[in-house]
């Protein structure tokens, strides 16, 4: 692309998401009912009615899956990519040793979980 031929691309890509955005937002306003009954006004919490008050703690376990999914998920969002290039013949002992070290931050999380106890099953 040469000159505002690259300006132009953009700017059509612009347009057409907002236009898109645009359509959307005035399909949804022509579609969707506007009748205020007592089930639209209610309070909704996954499925359940609510009960007492609107304020709970939530209980701290929940911090530990949300660690797993951590760990797994920054493990595959790095290890695919990386398996993908690790044949391309610029890349050499840096690379293995950052891998290395990524590797081993990773295994110290999944320690740290086993010795919590939140890879058991029971």
């Amino acid at each position: 692309m040469t000159g505002t031929s690259g300006y132009v691309v953009v700017t059509a890509v612009i347009l057409a998401g907002i236009l898109l955005v645009t359509a959307g937002m005035t399909a949804r306003r022509l579609i969707a009912p506007r009748a205020a009954t007592p089930a639209k006004l209610t309070t909704y919490e996954s499925g359940v009615d609510p009960v007492g008050v609107g304020w709970a703690q939530s209980q701290i376990r929940y911090v530990g899956f949300a660690f797993l999914y951590v760990v797994f998920a920054v493990d595959a969002v790095y290890l695919f990519p990386w398996a993908l290039v690790v044949r391309h013949p610029n890349l050499g002992l840096r690379s293995l040793v950052e891998i290395g070290v990524f590797i081993a931050i990773l295994v110290v999380g999944l320690v740290h979980a086993a010795r919590r106890g939140l890879l058991r099953w029971d």
